[in-house]
């Protein structure tokens, strides 16, 4: 089953929530916590996102390596430069999933689109 979400002039966040909440499967009458579903969700038009000036300054992705002074902070708007608005819309979907074993699996049913 496929699900398909266009991405034109809406926010990253309101975008985020709507693939997080389809990939864990809440919508579906079967829902069970500890399976994932044979479901992919595709994203169309990353590219368009409503993503101001503003706001690729101070969203931002951080990581720590576990030693001291090893908390790397990077902005979404270097983000972007990386991995493209379709990565950046796959990191913040990731960090709403579950923190779990699931949630690499539930990752590759998600499928973005410039």
């Amino acid at each position: 089953m496929q699900k398909v979400i266009d991405a034109k002039d809406k926010k990253i966040g309101r975008i985020a929530t709507e693939v997080a909440a389809l990939l864990l499967g809440k919508d579906s009458p079967s829902f069970v916590k500890n399976k994932t579903l044979n479901r992919e969700v595709r994203v169309l038009n990353c590219s368009g996102m409503d993503l101001n000036a503003k706001r690729l300054e101070y969203l931002s992705q951080k990581r720590y390596s576990g030693y001291p002074g090893g908390l790397k902070i990077v902005s979404a708007g270097k983000v972007i430069e990386k991995v493209g608005r379709g990565g950046l819309l796959r990191l913040v979907v990731r960090n709403m999933l579950p923190k779990n074993t699931l949630r690499t699996k539930r990752l590759k049913n998600l499928v973005t689109e410039e």
